[in-house]
């Protein structure tokens, strides 16, 4: 084989490792790939994390154990979320983003695939250590978050949606509370082929007022025997104060609306990373 130098190596495994986030490489791999000793591909980890944590560009760590190697872990600083976050709230205050019932458009935004794999690194960030098995969202808003926060997690994206689909094949329906009041009741069903029981479900969404339709997802993972360790969200409101779903953490927070500019008052939260 020929001998491949090591800026090629440095430069092949940042690729693979940033390509595949959160999923364990052994360095026998790379010592195959590269036809080198481990312990050169142990110093080689070394400057690649070295490399990465001086410019804020995420963990690169070592596992240790009988399956252990290395992994990549999208952790943006604080300092680069806060700027992300700060960026978002100017792009989200911007007039014209009012809409009835005192929701906010956010869909240009999160369809962007690089503003979503950002809010998807930072929400990522905070659940790692609960292992979750999946991420779960509700069609269709929060889909791109929810897909760039399952992928720096590597785990599969479960959608819930408004009815059965009949190529997804038998599904478990339930009705829950949302909007305002205790009136406005809605269906969600999930396919029973998605979810496991004894499974760790993370729930994302793009936005919470009241909260009715994340305690939905919450109540449709019981049905399923699933626990829920954690529920992200891009963006909260202040009003109402108390949401039907406990625990949620927020990235942004809508403050209200101004009538006279039509802006809407964004900014992070105060813990967006605790």
């Amino acid at each position: 084989m020929e001998k491949i130098k090591r800026n090629e190596r440095l430069g092949a495994m940042t690729r693979i490792l940033t390509d595949t986030p959160n999923r364990v490489h052994s360095l026998g791999e790379f010592c195959t790939m590269f036809g080198a000793a481990k312990s050169t591909i142990s110093e080689d980890i070394d400057l690649v994390s070295a490399s990465f944590k001086r410019f804020g560009l995420g963990e690169v760590e070592t596992v240790a154990g009988a399956a252990g190697g290395v992994r990549y872990r999208a952790i943006p600083s604080r300092e680069r979320a806060q700027k992300t976050l700060e960026e978002l709230s100017e792009r989200l205050s911007q007039p014209g983003r009012m809409l009835p019932g005192g929701f906010l458009y956010t869909s240009d935004v999160t369809a962007e695939s690089t503003t979503a794999q950002a809010l998807g690194e930072i929400l990522a960030a905070q659940y790692y250590d609960r292992q979750p098995h999946f991420v779960l969202t509700m069609e269709t808003k929060g889909i791109p978050i929810a897909l760039m926060t399952a992928r720096m997690l590597d785990v599969p994206l479960v959608i819930a949606r408004r009815d059965s689909r009949a190529y997804e094949g038998s599904a478990v329906k339930i009705n829950y509370i949302a909007g305002g009041g205790n009136t406005h009741i809605e269906t969600m069903a999930l396919a029973r082929r998605a979810v496991s029981a004894g499974q760790r479900a993370l729930i994302i969404d793009d936005f919470m007022k009241g909260g009715g339709t994340l305690q939905g997802m919450v109540d449709m993972m019981k049905e399923f025997q699933a626990e829920v360790v954690g529920v992200g969200v891009m963006i909260t409101t202040v009003e109402p104060k108390v949401k039907r779903v406990e625990g949620a953490r927020s990235l942004l927070v809508l403050e209200g609306f101004d009538d006279a500019t039509g802006r809407a008052i964004v900014h992070p939260s105060d813990n967006f990373m605790d």
